[in-house]
């Protein structure tokens, strides 16, 4: 029941002990507001990551290679090893019906694109059609590389959003024809890339043109693959490095690469780079919890040390109270309800505040590991209504020794 006296007995405290209740709020404020921002950082942390894995296909496995660091079947070290079309091949019949997409890649380095009096050096690569959905393209006009062009080695090109609009500003590129280091290729789509401009300025055409025309032979760069989703991330986890240890195994075989070298043949498999992050992610949140809950603990300890404060300043006064036939839960509620309005104060105050930053400056974040920091809305609440239960246990304690003070020794005290 709403107590009008209880509530003006209450502000008159507070009114008379202004400094120290400020102080003693400050701190329970300080803390709820530290705990909304960290865990609105870890937020942000973690869609952060996730941006940079959408850049790409969610199980993507690339090969490359380096040269050879250990000696094996009377080899020195020191050899290049270099992928062939029939290491990509050889890989596509073994694991026939358990690949979702797949590509070799052929690189050319310094590709000079002419269009009129328009020129740009873009990186150029010869692909097969599945490096679109491998890479996460999005065609905004035209069509992509197709199995035709592989078989007939046309000079068809795709080309990125940056390149479409460094060369034909607002004309429309579909159709036109372009020049690759003063060989004509047609146009036959423009793409989008979630990764923005750095993965827009590059152009595609079908590997056989490419190792063709730019005397690639039977030459490729690197290799990529990804599998079919599975029914939760552990399965996928599972496939993934299962096939990412015998694909790394079978070409360390057909090039003579000792099991134990890591410089000659590199597999990178999205999927464990994700897990890395996310159990990073993971210890990162605990952390946040742990330093935002420190903080708040302090807090609630102060309020504590300032009930206990409180009850020793009016133990005489509680002793008349007593001596008037005052009952002990009214003792008790009497401290208690001090102690948890200024918790539940406080921790609103701190919640509000550090939302509303949040709100304002979150949208302003993004970077490369950090974007638009927030927070839940119903865990920031359930984190207050646990503080604001803190704080009436923290109360409860010198409102129970309060209760149980003797009126003739209270009233002895000075």
């Amino acid at each position: 029941m709403f107590n009008l006296e209880r509530w003006e007995e209450i502000f008159e405290t507070i009114r008379k002990n202004n400094l120290r209740t400020f102080l003693t709020g400050l701190s329970v404020l300080s803390g709820i507001f530290i705990l909304v921002i960290l865990l609105g950082v870890s937020t942000g942390m973690q869609n952060g990551i996730s941006k940079q894995f959408q850049n790409d296909a969610a199980n993507v496995i690339f090969v490359w290679t380096g040269t050879t660091s250990v000696e094996h079947n009377g080899m020195n070290p020191g050899r290049r090893i270099q992928l062939r079309n029939k290491d990509y091949e050889v890989v596509n019949q073994k694991h026939q019906g358990k690949l979702e997409y797949k590509s070799a890649v052929f690189r050319i380095w310094g590709g000079l694109i002419n269009y009129k009096k328009e020129t740009g050096s873009y990186r150029v690569e010869g692909v097969y059609p599945d490096y679109q959905f491998l890479e996460n393209q999005t065609l905004t006009k035209g069509r992509y590389l197709n199995q035709s062009d592989i078989d007939h080695s046309t000079k068809n090109i795709v080309i990125g959003k940056k390149v479409n609009d460094d060369l034909f500003k607002s004309e429309d590129a579909l159709g036109k024809y372009i020049q690759l280091s003063g060989v004509n290729f047609k146009v036959v789509g423009v793409y989008t890339d979630p990764g923005g401009e750095r993965e827009e300025a590059r152009v595609f055409i079908p590997i056989t043109t490419a190792q063709k025309v730019f005397n690639g032979s039977n030459r490729v760069n690197f290799l990529s693959y990804s599998l079919p989703v599975e029914e939760n991330f552990d399965k996928a986890m599972q496939a993934s490095a299962a096939f990412s240890q015998d694909l790394e195994s079978q070409l360390k075989e057909n090039h003579s690469v000792a099991p134990e070298d890591k410089s000659a043949i590199s597999v990178n498999n999205s999927l464990e780079n994700a897990k890395q992050f996310y159990d990073l992610m993971a210890m990162i949140k605990m952390f946040f919890w742990f330093v935002g809950i420190a903080t708040i603990m302090a807090g609630v300890i102060g309020v504590s040390n300032i009930m206990l404060i409180i009850v020793k300043e009016r133990t005489k006064e509680i002793g008349i109270r007593k001596a008037l036939g005052a009952q002990p839960y009214s003792i008790i509620a009497m401290i208690l309800h001090e102690s948890i309005f200024v918790t539940a104060f406080a921790g609103f105050l701190g919640l509000f505040l550090g939302l509303v930053l949040l709100e304002f400056a979150g949208p302003m974040v993004d970077t490369e590991f950090l974007a638009n920091p927030s927070v839940n809305f119903q865990i920031a609440i359930t984190t207050v209504i646990i503080l604001i239960i803190a704080g009436a246990v923290a109360g409860f304690f010198p409102a129970w020794r309060a209760a149980k003070i003797k009126p003739i020794i209270a009233l002895r005290d000075e």
